[in-house]
């Protein structure tokens, strides 16, 4: 598939780009497993030229991955890169694991630096990329704020709110960091209808956002961000993550060594908390007190 032009990096330092693309982007941090590949910038527009894959895996995210890779890099595409941009999270420890093992992998064999960025970011650059190109930029030029939600699972989302515009890229700088937390769907929701009575309209994403929009007590004026294909935006894509990358690049960020490269959980694993309840010293109970429902699993 071929991306549209991105908000800021057809504009951006074409030098800087320039020596930074070919660019792979990897994306495990959801369900969705996938790849971007930008071979070049258009001489013309400066636009990308991008060629994406992504299929939703469930916990596959190690058998899928790989050929993802070998279908948007092509036969000789691999060995041209110059940058490769990873999702960090926060998501799915399994995906998180598998992607930024294999970024840090390529970036070490292939001798380049590695962009990682928040999967939050991630998916306010797509929200904001249907925000400008859908026409429901408000009619003064003012843009709604947009609440993301990534589903952690245990009944909580990783959320952070953005307040973008023309120019502001998401994870870059003051203007477009905002803060990742775990709260509930109840607390989530309850910052969402806030939002909504201050700024009058509110735009939420991600798989988070899909799961507990009715947990909202009225819809009005919160609108659900599309993907390119039209459908709801829940889980970041190879595609945005790639585009995200040239802007953050562009404005000046600087990729990292491999060995720096760590993900973002954003909080401890299933499986260390499910290990420590176990062997946590018993408390007591009062006679016929109900068992505790166990947590749910993370993948």
């Amino acid at each position: 598939m071929t991306a549209a032009v991105p908000r800021s990096a057809s504009s951006g330092d074409g030098p800087v780009l320039g020596r930074l693309v070919p660019l792979l982007a990897v994306e495990t941090a959801t369900t969705l497993v996938g790849a971007a590949f930008v071979e070049g910038l258009d001489r013309a527009s400066g636009a990308p030229r991008v060629r994406w894959a992504g299929r939703q895996g469930g916990r596959e995210h190690a058998e899928l991955l790989a050929p993802a890779i070998d279908e948007v890099c092509g036969k000789d595409g691999l060995g041209a890169v110059r940058c490769v941009a990873v999702d960090l999270g926060p998501g799915r420890f399994t995906g998180l694991r598998v992607g930024v093992a294999t970024a840090k992998a390529l970036g070490q064999a292939l001798g380049v630096g590695v962009l990682g960025v928040r999967s939050t970011d991630v998916l306010a650059w797509a929200a904001a990329e249907w925000l400008s190109g859908g026409g429901t930029v408000d009619a003064d030029g003012g843009w709604p704020p947009v609440v993301v939600a990534v589903d952690a699972r245990r009944g909580e989302v990783f959320t952070a709110t953005y307040h973008l515009g023309p120019g502001v890229v998401p994870g870059h700088g003051a203007t477009g960091a905002a803060a990742v937390r775990v709260v509930s769907p109840e607390a989530w929701a309850g910052e969402v209808e806030e939002a909504r009575r201050r700024q009058g309209r509110v735009v939420v994403a991600g798989d988070g956002a899909v799961r507990y929009l009715e947990r909202l007590t009225t819809t009005d004026g919160v609108q659900l961000a599309d993907d390119p294909d039209g459908l709801p935006l829940g889980a970041p894509l190879p595609r945005a993550l790639a585009l995200l990358a040239l802007d953050r690049l562009a404005a000046g960020d600087v990729p990292m060594s491999a060995a720096e490269v760590v993900p973002e959980y954003g909080r401890e694993a299933d499986v260390r908390v499910n290990w420590a309840q176990r062997i946590a010293p018993p408390v007591a109970t009062a006679p016929g007190a109900g068992r505790r429902r166990a947590p749910e699993a993370e993948g």
